[in-house]
């Protein structure tokens, strides 16, 4: 038997869950973890941590080319965030589901089996 919590997950995301596979705000969030390890990246080069990457972060071309990989690497994370969290809940629908089935049935088969002491 399921409780009322998974119940309502389950309502929740079979009428959500095309909505939530296009969130702009799981989006918004996995952005914000990407331009994270950005922000720690840009700080362990400006404190000088390994020197020869410092190095390479202060050649003529590097900043444009830095710029553009900490940006692809924010989406990277911002896609890759967005499409774990729908996985995620998706499978655990689907879970629950099954589990409703299976207890569905055992109830089903229960009642369908008399009785032995009538």
């Amino acid at each position: 038997m399921l409780t009322t919590e998974e119940e309502k997950f389950i309502r929740y995301w079979s009428e959500n869950r095309e909505i939530e596979k296009k969130s702009f705000r799981q989006f918004l969030k996995g952005l914000s973890s990407g331009l994270m390890i950005g922000i720690a990246i840009v700080s362990l080069l400006a404190i000088g941590w390994y020197t020869r990457a410092n190095m390479e972060a202060n050649s003529w071309s590097s900043p444009f080319v830095f710029l553009i990989a900490l940006a692809i690497t924010a989406v990277f994370m911002a896609f890759f965030y967005r499409n774990y969290q729908w996985e995620q809940k998706e499978q655990q629908y689907l879970e629950l589901l099954a589990k409703k089935k299976k207890a569905e049935a055992a109830e089903s088969m229960q009642q369908s089996i008399p009785e032995s002491g009538q």
